[in-house]
């Protein structure tokens, strides 16, 4: 699918910072739009239905499968997470920017739909770092963090399927990083040229 928006599709393990640099990114790009995700795990802290995520019991998002409103879900963490498709499709046809936070098994669904997309894998600087942040933010039993690792270790190996890594042991680096990224794509030529298709025109690239 070709859009003049640009999607940017962000993974990482429990605990290596994804949500905190994107929403970091979200207030410094205001051509950038997050797509809010549908999930059935319960809120967490103060997240707020429609903000963070779409909160929605199981037959529900059963349902949203079924009529085929995903571009991608998967379960992870015992818990259900989808992307809808209309709201990413409408934005990216306006020619904004979309960022998506999810599982790189989603991830990797999204890029067999849109090509084009860009792949970012946040990784941590240990599994120790790993492990005391996922303690420090004190939402977890023990036994669901030894969990988290465990899978964690499973998710950081499909960071080879990623165009794009960053290593989040500083945030304002990897914050840097992220919107290095961000820039650099929208300056790629096949980027340029649908964004700036008039100029491309007037210019006889097209």
């Amino acid at each position: 699918m070709q859009t003049p928006g640009n999607l940017f599709v962000v993974a990482a393990p429990s605990g290596a910072g994804k949500s905190s640099l994107v929403k970091a990114l979200l207030e410094l790009d205001s051509h950038l739009a997050v797509s809010v995700s549908h999930t059935t795990r319960p809120p967490r802290g103060q997240e707020q239905h429609g903000r963070e995520y779409w909160f929605v019991d199981r037959p529900t998002f059963q349902r949203m499968v079924d009529h085929g409103d995903f571009f991608e879900w998967a379960e992870v963490h015992g818990n259900l997470y989808g992307t809808s498709r209309s709201g990413v499709e409408h934005r990216l046809a306006r020619g904004e920017d979309v960022v998506l936070e999810i599982d790189w098994q989603g991830a990797v669904q999204i890029k067999t739909l849109f090509p084009d997309a860009i792949l970012i894998f946040i990784l941590p600087p240990s599994w120790e770092e790993l492990r005391q942040r996922l303690q420090r933010r004190g939402e977890d039993a023990p036994d669901v963090i030894e969990q988290r690792m465990v899978n964690a270790r499973q998710e950081v190996a499909q960071a080879r399927h990623f165009d794009f890594v960053i290593i989040n042991a500083l945030f304002e680096t990897a914050l840097f990083d992220l919107k290095t990224v961000v820039h650099s794509q929208r300056l790629k030529y096949a980027a340029q040229r649908k964004a700036r298709s008039q100029v491309f025109a007037a210019l006889d690239l097209i």
